[in-house]
């Protein structure tokens, strides 16, 4: 005669590190208290279900409401690896919503988030840019990181963290330039970002060439891209085996070419030709820059003599799919076929 007996495992879609999540509107306050729990184990399952949870933005919003964030805050200084990783965890999805964006900047969660700059954790560093990364998304959000601090800090990561974190400290740093570039070129940003220029990564290549781009707009940047020789290898770029490098690299060149210097540094190194067969690339902003830069160029005596002769593939470009590369080109023929 058979017998009925209860197995002693866990059935397989039992996962005993996840939190138990109460139903209804009590779900999030009873995981905030358990984020503040004394016991460890708690504070992990409790961090676990958050991650599932902030997907929704909803949830975002309530979390807020309640206090989550206060309570991730304390959880940024916990002595144990696992905790301080799924708090930054939570605050990197969070962070993807424009609800959780903005309660970052009222509830002082930038500051927050620097406290691990250092930590020997990489994975809690990776999810901790991923979330400045989100922030700077927003024009406020990339005013918050500047008016913190954290600029000085961000650009001397450049030289010592992992390649994939360097990506997303590119991105954060280009967002919170727009905003304000003084710091960072005050903290050796173009030096840095001349040696990423010469990455062999793709991905760091063409990200610190799109920051070059925000680097040069103000006159200070312009001047230190031509004083610490980035444009001849600005110009090395334009040959690049990755168009998007070979676009932004144009982009850099476009506002590096606005003073004197620039102008000249970029026809010693024998811009012209390579920005000229990015005329026919298949990216309308490679086109569309390396027009603007040949503008640029057209406005020395030596670059207009050179460009008439080029003028029928401008008048091509009249023609171009885009509206901003058509407007470019008129304006480039207009410079180039100026007589004094």
């Amino acid at each position: 005669m058979s017998h009925a007996r209860v197995s002693m495992y866990l059935p397989p879609d039992i996962n005993p590190a996840q939190a138990s999540i109460a139903y209804g509107c009590r779900a999030l306050p009873k995981l905030n208290e358990e984020l503040q729990s004394e016991d460890l184990l708690t504070r992990q399952k409790a961090l676990m279900a958050l991650c599932d949870l902030m997907h929704d933005p909803e949830h975002v919003y309530a979390a807020i409401d309640i206090g989550c964030l206060e309570s991730l805050k304390a959880l940024l200084k916990d002595n144990n690896d696992m905790v301080r990783i799924k708090a930054t965890e939570v605050l990197s999805i969070m962070a993807t919503h424009n609800v959780g964006r903005e309660g970052f900047l009222k509830h002082d969660v930038i500051l927050a988030l620097a406290y691990l700059l250092n930590d020997p954790q990489s994975a809690c560093r990776e999810n901790l840019h991923l979330a400045l990364k989100h922030v700077a998304q927003l024009p406020s959000g990339a005013q918050g990181i500047v008016n913190n601090g954290l600029i000085p800090s961000l650009v001397w990561k450049l030289q010592r963290e992992e390649e994939e974190i360097q990506g997303l400290l590119l991105d954060t740093l280009a967002a919170c330039l727009l905003e304000d570039a003084t710091e960072a070129l005050s903290n050796r940003v173009v030096p840095f970002l001349k040696q990423k220029l010469l990455s062999t990564n793709d991905d760091i290549r063409s990200k610190a060439a799109c920051m070059l781009t925000v680097v040069s707009i103000p006159l200070e940047g312009k001047n230190q891209v031509w004083q610490h020789d980035v444009i001849p290898i600005l110009v090395h770029l334009l040959k690049d085996k990755m168009e998007e490098v070979q676009a932004n690299a144009a982009g850099a060149l476009m506002y590096a070419t606005m003073t004197t210097q620039g102008k000249y540094a970029a026809l010693d190194a024998e811009a012209i030709h390579p920005l000229l067969n990015l005329l026919c690339s298949s990216l309308s902003k490679a086109r569309l820059n390396a027009t603007k830069a040949l503008t640029m160029l057209a406005e020395t005596p030596e670059g207009r003599k050179f460009l008439r002769s080029h003028v029928p593939v401008f008048r091509t470009l009249e023609e171009d799919t885009s509206e901003a590369v058509r407007r470019a080109a008129r304006t480039a023929i207009k410079v180039i076929e100026w007589k004094p």
